[in-house]
């Protein structure tokens, strides 16, 4: 049985779905890591979980996502087999954080949860103003897919306390973000990870 993102499951249509899925592992990924460092629980079994969850939820699915969208506008298979790039950079991406000290603090390279928000984003900017063609999604999927694998810091989207100076890009972000979803529905969260990327490149020096 063949699926399509604007096949109706109930009241919502697959798409619908599949974003609703990715955005409960988003929170319950956030929560996960905030209860453990709450009750100081850590565990190299649950960090290779953690790590094994985020790839599941944010590169297979992604990956999914943009083959599937691929496919629905017409691209044969052969093209539509180019997303898979998303995942394996995905897990390459994990793997290098699970072992790279460097990144205790900060990012090296765009975090695997920002692509599938990012993707969401795209989804979202298809069904407002249409399909931009398999080329521009291939270079768009390259791109960001590199991005996850690159050595380029970006800063760390964990709140260690609530003071404003030390996170004022934390929270610049989040009122980016709830200004570009209220102003441009979903492809807002597009322009979101877009701006992560604009004030990371400002903060690259004090990293």
């Amino acid at each position: 049985m063949s699926f399509h993102l604007n096949d109706r499951i109930g009241p919502l249509t697959g798409g619908s779905w599949v974003m609703i899925a990715m955005g409960v592992a988003a929170v319950f990924d956030f929560l996960d890591g905030a209860t453990a460092r709450l009750l100081h629980k850590f565990s190299p079994l649950g960090k290779d979980l953690d790590s094994l969850s985020d790839l599941v939820s944010f590169g297979v699915a992604p990956a999914m996502l943009v083959s599937n969208i691929m496919t629905s506008y017409g691209n044969p298979l052969t093209v539509a087999w180019i997303p898979l790039m998303i995942a394996v950079c995905g897990a390459i991406r994990l793997a290098t954080f699970n072992t790279d000290t460097e990144q205790a603090v900060n990012f090296r390279g765009l975090p695997i949860p920002a692509n599938a928000v990012f993707w969401i984003g795209v989804y979202g900017w298809i069904r407002t103003y249409g399909y931009p063609g398999w080329g521009v999604m291939a270079v768009l999927i390259v791109l960001v897919s590199l991005a996850m694998v690159g050595r380029f810091k970006m800063f760390s989207l964990k709140f260690k306390n609530f003071d404003i100076g030390e996170n004022f890009s934390r929270y610049a972000l989040i009122v980016a973000a709830i200004l570009f979803v209220v102003f441009n529905g979903l492809s807002g969260l597009m322009w979101t990870i877009l701006f992560y990327f604009f004030l990371s490149m400002l903060k690259r020096k004090h990293l």
